[in-house]
């Protein structure tokens, strides 16, 4: 039997719709976290004594800048996401750019914006010689 050389229709359908909720949720994510860095949650020390305020607030930037971190990460994560939307319309998701075949559907699943197999990302990193 010949190997696949792309997902079935019906499996980039299941494929988008598993990236379509970590899309959602990623973005709920980076909205609470923006929300931290520019102070719209309302959780900061405005509204408490100076005696607080001023004990709080190297912790308080601190949080910023952990959560201004998380929430570029995360901006970059949706951007990864988007990018496996626009694979799957393309009817090139899953298949990795490194070694041309198919990325299993276990590693889709748990990493769905890969775009390079276990043993491609492999070769990628010099770990093996691309060469038979």
């Amino acid at each position: 039997m010949a190997e696949k050389n792309r997902y079935s229709d019906e499996e980039l359908l299941e494929f988008k719709e598993l990236i379509l909720k970590k899309l959602e949720k990623a973005r709920r994510d980076y909205e609470l976290l923006w929300a931290d860095v520019t102070g719209s949650a309302g959780n900061d020390t405005s509204d408490t004594s100076p005696t607080f305020k001023a004990l709080e607030e190297g912790a308080g930037t601190l949080g910023k800048e952990d959560a201004a971190r998380l929430a570029s990460r995360q901006l970059t994560f949706i951007k990864h996401l988007q990018g496996a939307l626009l694979r799957i319309e393309n009817k090139t998701y899953g298949i990795c750019r490194v070694t041309g075949k198919l990325i299993p559907k276990e590693r889709l699943k748990a990493v769905p914006h890969a775009t390079t197999s276990v043993d491609g990302k492999a070769v990628a990193n010099g770990r093996v010689d691309p060469r038979p």
